[in-house]
């Protein structure tokens, strides 16, 4: 069988590769492309472990054909961080241990993620809704779930710092005018 060429924005990146026509995103992004975050758990879309963000939908890895990720655009727990710099989830995970084998903690990191981009200010109860698709047999989910509110809370602090500074250097600039 010939091998089908994908083109794909992963993590903000060019990517181009090779697949076969039923080989899963999953096996494509970890054994062609090297992205080895994104894991495999269950391969039948239950657990959670190769959450991906595609094109800003959050799915499992295992159950999408690479094929069909030409012309999308891909966010895996590679793309998380800001270079050097985690993402405030990652760092929440570490200060709450909100991991132990770390099988399901990537998977919870882009599920949380993707929470996060749709709704910046998440109930716990939504918070444990949105998680249910990610399974964790270590830790339990109340460090998890602590993990992403504070995570939250961080996130939505640091917006309005932004947003305070910007308006204040709108002002001195329009007073000084």
């Amino acid at each position: 069988m010939a091998k089908l060429h994908v083109e794909a924005t992963i993590n903000d990146q060019p990517i181009e590769f090779l697949c076969d026509g039923g080989e899963s995103l999953l096996d494509a992004l970890r054994n062609t492309v090297g992205l080895t975050g994104t894991k495999e758990g269950c391969t039948t879309g239950d657990c959670g472990a190769c959450s991906v963000i595609l094109n800003g939908r959050l799915v499992p890895a295992c159950l999408v054909l690479a094929p069909e990720a030409d012309g999308q655009t891909i966010t895996t727990i590679e793309g998380i961080a800001d270079g050097e710099r985690l993402h405030p989830l990652q760092e929440k995970f570490l200060g709450h241990a909100a991991l132990q084998c770390g099988i399901c903690t990537p998977g919870f990191i882009v599920a949380a993620k993707a929470l996060l981009d749709a709704n910046p200010s998440p109930t716990e109860e939504e918070t444990r809704y949105w998680l249910a698709g990610n399974l964790c047999r270590c830790t339990g989910y109340d460090k998890i779930i602590r993990a992403v509110l504070d995570a939250a809370a961080e996130m939505r602090n640091s917006q309005l710092s932004s947003l305070n500074s910007q308006t204040l250097s709108t002002i001195h600039s329009s007073v000084e005018t």
